[in-house]
């Protein structure tokens, strides 16, 4: 049986180690961090992240700013909104909570928003000094993957890690980290994609398979080689009778079938999940403590 590789006691761990340097802050008279998230419109998924973020401030110990806009706000209220976020100096950190209305532009958004206080990590700038191994705010999913892989001291080195999937937020920035000089990092990567000829078979020769292609159990147990360390970033709601509410989540992965083989593995839910919030937080931190732009 694999390893579980637990997303949620490692996140407890990361934002207790956070709230033991807000505490140092506060004792040494510093700035306490402070995060603003903008939600536009009612999505309730929406509302449900934006919630958990806030909590999380508040659990640690750092300031947090909520703004809320109609569904019909303008594109140019928005970015109005963003750029009174970006002169503000006792605000560290800003996100835009994704989906926008259709009438929004996302590259008009995230572009708006300060390389400074970009928390999650997907301006130009960011993800370009990612790429170049410089000082950066690294997207929350793909930081969290690469911290569950050092806390569980999973070898990357020299492993041929294929990821499939290769959205902006995920797979992309994820397969640049894995391919860095240093660890995680150093490994052979491949990434591949809905489009990709024989996917199954470069699927099976993956030391690391990261698997971010947003299909509910779309990797079968005879797409993992012997051993693999799987990395399920998917999480999607299908109907079991069986439970009280009706439904349940699953991953990308088909679970049952691949944890007999990999030999460690992330849950569906408690897996990747909870590590996205860890590192919005985490790299709030750094913003305030100007640890990258400086």
């Amino acid at each position: 049986m694999a390893i579980l590789i637990d997303g949620k006691k490692t996140s407890a761990e990361i934002k207790s180690e956070i709230a033991a340097r807000v505490a140092e802050i506060k004792q040494e008279g510093g700035k306490i961090p402070h995060l603003a998230a903008v939600l536009v419109g009612n999505d309730g998924a929406s509302q449900t992240y934006v919630g958990a973020k806030v909590k999380a401030c508040h659990e640690i110990g750092f300031e947090s700013t909520l703004v809320r806009l109609e569904e019909t706000v303008s594109e140019e209220e928005l970015l109005k909104v963003v750029e009174d976020i970006n002169e503000n100096p006792d605000i560290d950190g800003l996100i835009v909570q994704l989906p926008l209305p259709k009438h929004i532009s996302v590259e008009k958004v995230t572009d708006k928003i300060k390389p400074e206080k970009d928390v999650d990590g997907f301006t130009p700038a960011n993800v370009g000094r990612m790429a170049l191994n410089w000082p950066a705010y690294v997207a929350a999913t793909p930081y969290g993957i690469v911290e569950l892989l050092k806390r569980y001291n999973i070898e990357t080195s020299g492993k041929h890690c294929v990821v499939i999937g290769r959205s902006h937020i995920v797979g992309s920035p994820m397969s640049i980290l894995m391919a860095r000089n240093g660890y995680p990092g150093n490994a052979t990567v491949t990434l591949t994609h809905s489009r990709t000829q024989n996917l199954k078979e470069i699927a099976q020769t993956a030391d690391i398979l990261i698997v971010a292609l947003g299909k509910p159990h779309f990797v079968t147990e005879d797409m993992v080689k012997e051993g693999a360390v799987v990395i399920d970033v998917g999480i999607h709601r299908i109907e079991d009778a069986s439970k009280k509410s009706g439904f349940r989540l699953v991953g990308d992965v088909q679970f049952e079938e691949v944890s007999a083989k990999a030999s460690a593995i992330t849950p569906v839910p408690g897996g990747v999940g909870p590590m996205t919030i860890a590192s919005l937080l985490y790299n709030t931190l750094l913003a305030a403590e100007k640890k990258v732009y400086n």
